[in-house]
């Protein structure tokens, strides 16, 4: 079992850059991330790739590890993209005929089609935690893709209405959940950075399919709301479209971007009862910030969230930062943590 976890513990969002002898980095930064299999981005050959993607997400590992991260993700290091890993091993859904939807910005981007009833085949990313409960002591944490961002992303030719496609998705979720804590998971993140692109719909089912999704967990449970990979999406609004409406849902930590953002802490008051991941890490540039510059910008949310229950982390993934900006970024994570830890407790 992990040692328990310090006070302000520190923690990635989910993913890291993947090598470039594994991926095309240049292709993958060339696009939206891909919602249907990307198979072209790969370098290595079929026969080899799942050892190779081994290999890296050892390196991933062991890289969070050394620059001091309490609780360790796998880097997503297997996957295209953060929801696509997922989405597409699922029966009900056409990815050789894909549909269409238009992504964050408006554009039209091909997507799963939905053609019958949504389920799992079994486990999917089951072996990844148990690969990575093997090569770590650490608390581990794996992420999934939401319910509600799915639903967004996919093509329904099949459930009546988009609800009921969100509702399907938050079942399989569930699922998948129960068997990531059995593998071994000391933490599962559902990614939802479409409850804050599309509020609107959000409102109307956003937290029910969240809270059937995560209903009855076996562990803790976080929830990722973020404004988009700093790499696609430049502009941040001054605030999240949807927020408060997680109060109620039964994710234990809501995870927020502050560093690109400049998000008024304020508006975290309405979590009050939830932990809250603190995002401070900048990754609209591959500058490292100094471990001070990352303190100041917790010290500016201490007053409105619950500091026994707060955790510091990245405002979203790493992925498309270069290599060494991500190490030194999280370990200036991992330094102003020490600094605060020293500070407050």
């Amino acid at each position: 079992m992990p040692a328990a976890l310090p006070k302000l513990p520190t923690s990635i969002v989910g993913s890291l850059p993947q090598p470039d002898w594994l991926i095309d980095r240049q292709k993958l930064a060339g696009q939206f991330p891909p919602r249907v299999r990307a198979r072209e981005l790969w370098r290595v050959p079929p026969e080899f790739l799942a050892e190779a993607q081994d290999d890296a997400t050892l390196v991933a590992i062991r890289s969070q590890e050394e620059a001091g991260l309490d609780i360790l993700t796998d880097g997503e290091i297997r996957r295209e993209s953060y929801s696509n890993h997922f989405a597409t091993a699922l029966a009900g859904v056409d990815i050789d005929r894909p549909g269409t939807v238009l992504n964050r910005s408006g554009r039209p981007i091909p997507v799963p089609r939905v053609v019958g009833d949504i389920t799992r085949r079994g486990p999917i990313q089951a072996d990844d935690v148990r690969f990575l409960r093997a090569h770590t002591d650490r608390a581990v944490k794996i992420t999934v893709p939401g319910p509600f961002t799915m639903a967004q992303q996919a093509q329904n030719d099949h459930y009546p209405d988009d609800r009921a496609l969100a509702l399907a998705y938050a079942e399989v979720v569930r699922a998948e959940i129960a068997d990531l804590f059995a593998a071994g998971a000391d933490i599962v993140q559902i990614d939802e950075p479409w409850l804050q692109a599309r509020p609107d719909v959000a409102r109307k089912y956003g937290a029910e399919v969240v809270t059937r999704a995560l209903e009855g967990a076996p562990g803790p449970t976080a929830l990722h709301l973020c404004f988009g990979y700093a790499a696609m999406v430049s502009e941040r609004p001054e605030g999240y479209s949807f927020l408060p409406e997680l109060a109620d849902t039964p994710a234990g930590t809501i995870s927020v971007e502050t560093a690109q953002s400049h998000l008024d802490p304020t508006t975290l008051r309405p979590l009050r009862g939830k932990g809250i991941a603190l995002g401070v890490l900048d990754l609209s540039t591959p500058e490292v910030e100094t471990p001070e510059v990352v303190a100041d910008r917790v010290r500016r949310a201490l007053d409105d969230v619950d500091v026994d229950r707060l955790v510091l982390t990245s405002d979203c993934g790493l992925k498309y930062l270069p290599r060494e900006s991500a190490v030194g970024k999280m370990r200036a994570l991992a330094l102003a943590a020490e600094a605060l830890r020293a500070e407050l407790f």
